[in-house]
C-alpha cells in the first residue's frame, strides 16, 4: 500500500449543483505550527510546499449527504467535482468527504479527508477579492522583494493593510434585505499557486478576515517554478471569476482588487460581460499616486452605472460602502462597532 494524501479545498454550492476540488499528493506537509516557524525553518516550510509530488490519474470518490460521485485526478493530481445537488440543506457551511482507494501502475493508494462547502443565503452578496496587495501586503510589483517576504516572514509576521479587515467584516453584513452575520459568500481569487493555500487560510484566520472559498493557480511541484510564484498570465483569474458569476446568476457581486497588476483590466472586462451582476468595484492604490491606466478603467466601470472606489486607504472604502447603501447604516453588532471605530461621533 502506497502512502498518499488528499489535499481538499473549501467548495461551494447553489440550489442545483455542488463544486468541490482538491489534489492527490504523495505527502502533504502537515501541522499548523509550520506556518509560525521563524527564519530558515519557515523558508524550508515554503520550499517544502513547492516540492509536493502529485499523483496522476487516480480514481477519486466524493461522499456528500448520502450521495456518491466518482472522477479521476488529472495529470497534476488535481480533481474537481461539479455534480447535481438538490438537497434541501440550510444556508451556511456543510461538510463533504473524499476518498481514494485505487491502484495505478501497480501501486495501490488509499486516503480519506473531509472539508467544507458553502451554500449562500437567498439575499446574499457574492464578494470576489484578490489577495496579494489587496488585503495582504505582498509587494507584487517587485518580484525579488515579494519572494524575499514569502520566504522570510511567517503568517504572524505578514500584515494586512490598515482597516482592510474592518472593511471586509463590514461587507460580510452587506444584504439586499437585512444584515445577517456571515451570510455572504467570499471568494479569494489569486495568481498565487495552490501550494500556498494553507498559508493564506492561516493568515486570514489569524487576522479575522471572513472565511472564504479560495481559487488559486495551478500547483507547482519543483523549485524551478518557485522563483516565478504568482507570475505569468492572469487569464486564469478572469476565467475563474466568469465561472463563479455564471454559477450564481441570482447574486449581486462586489469585486475587490488593487492596481499593482491586472485587476482593473480584469474587473472592467467582467463588468462589461456581467453589467447587471456587479454591485460595486473596489481598487486599492498601491503607489503614492493613482495609476493613470487604473483611473481610466475605474471611470469606464463607473460609466456603466456600477459603484466604484479607487482608494489609497481602506477607511475611504468603508465610507463608500456606507454612503452608497452597500452596507446598512444601522446593522446589528458587531458591524455597528466597526462603523463606530471608523466613523466616531
Amino acid at each position: 500500500m502506497k502512502r498518499c494524501d488528499l489535499k481538499l479545498y473549501r467548495g461551494y454550492a447553489n440550489k442545483k449543483e455542488l463544486v468541490v476540488f482538491g489534489h492527490v499528493v504523495k505527502k502533504y506537509p502537515s501541522g499548523d505550527r509550520k506556518y509560525t516557524r521563524r527564519g530558515f525553518r519557515y523558508a524550508r516550510t515554503i520550499i517544502e510546499l513547492f516540492s509536493v509530488k502529485t499523483i496522476a490519474f487516480v480514481k477519486v470518490t466524493l461522499h456528500v449527504n448520502g450521495q456518491v460521485f466518482e472522477t479521476q485526478a488529472e495529470d497534476d493530481g488535481y480533481f474537481r467535482f461539479q455534480v447535481p445537488f438538490e438537497e434541501s440543506l440550510p444556508s451556511g457551511w456543510h461538510t463533504y468527504e473524499v476518498t481514494v482507494d485505487d491502484e495505478v501502475d501497480g501501486k495501490k493508494y488509499k486516503a480519506t479527508a473531509t472539508e467544507e462547502f458553502f451554500l449562500p443565503y437567498k439575499t446574499s452578496y457574492g464578494l470576489i477579492s484578490d489577495i496579494d496587495d489587496t488585503f495582504l501586503i505582498s509587494h507584487s510589483r517587485r518580484s525579488f522583494r515579494k519572494l524575499f517576504v514569502l520566504l522570510s516572514k511567517n503568517v504572524q509576521a505578514r500584515k494586512p493593510f490598515d482597516d482592510v479587515v474592518k472593511h471586509y467584516k463590514l461587507l460580510s453584513f452587506a444584504s439586499r434585505t437585512h444584515p445577517q452575520k456571515e451570510s455572504n459568500i467570499f471568494f479569494y481569487v489569486s495568481s498565487s499557486e495552490w501550494n500556498l493555500y494553507d498559508m493564506i487560510v492561516r493568515f486570514a484566520e489569524l487576522n479575522g478576515l471572513p472565511k472564504a472559498v479560495l481559487k488559486l493557480k495551478k500547483i507547482k511541484s519543483g523549485l524551478d517554478d518557485f522563483v516565478m510564484t504568482g507570475g505569468g498570465s492572469h487569464l486564469h483569474k478572469l476565467r475563474k471569476i466568469h465561472n463563479i458569476i455564471n454559477f450564481y446568476p441570482e447574486l449581486q457581486f462586489i469585486l475587490l482588487g488593487d492596481d499593482s497588476q491586472k485587476d482593473p483590466d480584469i474587473y472592467e472586462e467582467i463588468c462589461r460581460t456581467f453589467p447587471t451582476n456587479i454591485r460595486a468595484v473596489y481598487i486599492r492604490q498601491t503607489r503614492k499616486r493613482p495609476k493613470a491606466s487604473a483611473t481610466l478603467l475605474v471611470k469606464n466601470i463607473q460609466d456603466m452605472g456600477i459603484d466604484t472606489c479607487y482608494f489609497a486607504h481602506s477607511n475611504k472604502a468603508i465610507i463608500h460602502s456606507l454612503e452608497h447603501g452597500i452596507v446598512f447604516q444601522t446593522p446589528a453588532e458587531p458591524a455597528a462597532e466597526i462603523i463606530r471605530e471608523v466613523l466616531p461621533e
